[in-house]
C-alpha cells in the first residue's frame, strides 16, 4: 500500500476566484472569474486535481466583448463550465456599468459559449437577456437543460441546445435566508437533488449552503450540518470560504472547489480570492459535509491520482509568436497597440493615450500574483523624450490603486515611482539622470512592502524606494470602493502621460518568482 501524498490550499493559487470544476474522463477543467481583464474566463487543466495551469480562454477575440469602458471589478463574474454531450458548455454574467453608457441600464446579462475542445476555440458568445448573476448549467436524467440562478436556486428551463430560455423561472431552493446569495450549482445524486448555494456574503462571513429534494421543483429541506462550509477561526491563514462545486474523481470520492483568500498580515487579501480544494464525506442518511465540517485545511491528503506538476512560475524572453496564457490585458487591448513580431523576441508597447488610472488604458499587461511574496523583474529599451512619456513595471490593482516603477522623460531621463492609493497618483521617489542604453527593473514583494529596484547592468542594482504597508493593494484596501473583487496583479505597461506621442517600449523579458509563502 503506498503513502498518500498532501497539498496545501489554495491549489489554484492567485486571482482565480468563482471556481467550477468538471471532470471528463481522467482529466478535469476549471473556469474562473476575470472581470475586466482579457482575455476573459480562464480556463485551466489538471490530472490530479491539486496542480493546475491554464490552457485557453473562453472568449479570446476581442470583437465578441467589449470590456474597454468597463468599469474595475465589472465584467466577466462567475462563469459555469459543463460537459454535456461531448460538447464543453461556458455559462457566465457579463456585469454592465448600469449606468447607460451602453445605451440602457441593463446590469447583468448571460453568455454562452460552446466548443468541442476544452481549451477552445469556443463560438461567438450568445446572450441570454436575464438580470441575474452566477448562471450555472443543470442537465436532468431526462436530458432537460436548466439555467439555474439565484437568489439561492432558481431554474429557467433551457431550449435544447442550451441557448436560449424556454420557459418562466421557478424556484427550486428557497436557500436559508443568509443574506447575499450567489454561485448556485445542481446536482442529482442517489435520487435526491442537491442545491448548493453560497451564502452570507463574499467576504469573511461566506459560507457555503445546502439542500436537496427528491423532486427538483420539489420541498427542499436544509441540510443539518450548514453551513457545509465556513471558516470560522479569524485567525487562520484560509479565510472568506465559499461559492463551491462538488466534483467526484475517477476512485469514486467526492471534492468541493471553493473560492477563499489568504490574508496579508491582517485582513488584507491583496492577492485576492483564490480556489482551494477539500474532501467531501456523504453520511449514511445521504447528507455531505466538507472537510468533516472544520472549515477549509491548509494541508490535506491528496486524491489517489498520480501527480501532475506543473511549473508555477514564469520567465517570458518573448520568443514565441503569441503571448504565454498566463499573460492578461486590462480590458480589451487596442488594435497595433502592441507587438511581438515588430521586434523579434521583444515584446514591443506603443505608447498612447490613456494612464494607468483611467479606463481608456490600452497598453497594461499584467500576470497574476500567486504568493504573498515574490520577485518580478523586466528588461526594457526605451527612448522618452517628451514630458509624461513613460513605460515600466507595475503591481496593479485597478484604475484606483496600483504602484509603477517606471523609466520616464520628465525634463529629463527618470526613474519614478508613483503610487496611486485612492484615485490619486502620487510621486513617491525618483532617480535623474538615467543613461541611455537599456534598464532592468525588479520590484520584491515581501507581504505588505513592495521594494522597487533599477540597474543598468543587472548586476548593480539601485534601490529606488520602499512602499510599506500596501493595504490599498488588495480587496479591503479602499472601503468607499464597493466593488473590489479581484486581486493584484504584475506586469509591464507603456503610455505617453497625454502629450500624445507613439513610441516603442521594448520589453526583452518578464521574470517571476515567488517566495513560498
Amino acid at each position: 500500500m503506498h503513502e498518500r501524498r498532501t497539498y496545501h490550499n489554495p491549489v489554484q493559487r492567485g486571482f482565480f476566484p468563482d471556481p467550477s470544476v468538471i471532470r471528463v474522463g481522467d482529466d478535469f477543467y476549471m473556469v474562473n472569474s476575470s472581470f475586466q481583464y482579457f482575455p476573459a474566463i480562464p480556463i485551466s487543466h489538471s490530472r490530479d486535481m491539486v496542480h493546475w495551469h491554464i490552457i485557453g480562454h473562453a472568449i479570446t477575440n476581442p470583437d465578441w466583448l467589449d470590456l474597454s469602458d468597463i468599469k474595475d471589478s465589472h465584467g466577466i463574474w462567475a462563469p459555469d463550465i459543463e460537459y454535456v454531450d461531448g460538447k464543453f458548455y461556458i455559462y457566465a454574467p457579463l456585469r454592465l456599468n448600469g449606468d447607460g453608457t451602453r445605451g440602457n441600464n441593463v446590469l447583468r446579462r448571460q453568455l454562452v459559449m460552446v466548443s468541442d475542445k476544452p481549451e477552445g476555440s469556443y463560438s461567438k458568445p450568445v446572450c441570454i437577456e436575464v438580470d441575474v448573476i452566477d448562471p450555472s448549467l443543470f442537465v436532468d436524467d431526462d436530458g432537460s437543460k436548466y439555467m439555474i440562478v439565484p437568489r439561492a436556486a432558481q431554474a429557467y428551463p433551457l431550449s435544447d441546445n442550451g441557448l436560449s430560455v424556454a420557459g418562466e423561472k421557478r424556484t427550486v431552493w428557497e436557500g436559508t435566508g443568509e443574506r447575499a446569495s450567489e454561485g448556485p450549482h445542481l446536482m442529482k445524486k442517489d435520487g435526491y437533488y442537491y442545491a448548493i448555494v453560497a451564502e452570507g456574503g463574499t467576504g469573511y462571513g461566506h459560507g457555503i449552503n445546502a439542500g436537496r429534494s427528491r423532486e427538483l421543483f420539489g420541498e427542499y429541506e436544509s441540510s443539518p450540518y450548514n453551513p457545509v462550509m465556513r471558516q470560522l477561526d479569524p485567525d487562520a491563514p484560509i479565510q472568506r470560504a465559499g461559492h463551491g462545486k462538488l466534483v467526484q474523481d475517477q476512485n469514486g470520492q467526492w471534492w468541493c472547489y471553493y473560492l477563499c483568500g489568504r490574508p496579508n498580515e491582517g485582513r488584507h487579501t491583496t492577492i485576492g480570492r483564490e480556489t482551494a480544494m477539500d474532501p467531501v464525506q456523504w453520511t449514511s442518511d445521504g447528507w455531505f459535509t466538507v472537510n468533516e465540517g472544520r472549515g477549509p485545511s491548509l494541508e490535506q491528503t491528496a486524491p489517489d491520482l498520480p501527480e501532475c506538476v506543473f511549473e508555477r512560475n514564469l520567465r517570458d524572453d518573448f520568443d514565441l509568436e503569441t503571448l504565454k496564457l498566463d499573460w492578461e490585458f486590462v480590458r480589451n487591448p487596442a488594435n497595433g497597440s502592441w507587438s511581438l513580431s515588430e521586434r523579434p523576441g521583444y515584446y514591443r508597447i506603443w505608447t498612447q493615450d490613456g494612464q494607468l488610472f483611467e479606463r481608456r488604458a490600452k497598453n497594461t499587461l499584467v500576470r497574476r500574483e500567486q504568493e504573498l511574496s515574490y520577485t518580478a523583474e523586466t528588461c526594457l529599451e526605451f527612448y522618452p523624450d517628451r514630458d509624461g512619456e513613460q513605460a515600466g513595471l507595475t503591481c496593479y490593482y485597478s484604475t484606483a490603486t496600483y504602484a509603477r516603477c517606471a523609466l520616464c522623460w520628465e525634463e529629463g531621463r527618470k526613474i519614478q515611482l508613483v503610487i496611486n492609493r485612492n484615485h490619486g497618483e502620487e510621486l513617491m521617489a525618483e532617480i535623474a539622470d538615467i543613461p541611455e542604453g537599456l534598464v532592468y527593473l525588479r520590484v520584491v514583494v515581501e507581504k505588505l512592502t513592495r521594494s522597487f529596484y533599477y540597474s543598468t547592468d543587472r548586476e548593480n542594482w539601485e534601490i529606488v524606494g520602499v512602499l510599506k504597508n500596501c493595504i490599498y493593494l488588495c480587496d479591503e484596501g479602499v472601503p468607499e470602493d464597493r466593488k473590489r473583487h479581484t486581486g493584484t496583479l504584475v506586469g509591464i505597461y507603456a503610455n505617453n502621460g497625454g502629450c500624445g506621442s507613439r513610441k516603442a517600449a521594448d520589453f526583452d523579458f518578464f521574470e517571476y518568482q515567488d517566495e513560498e509563502s
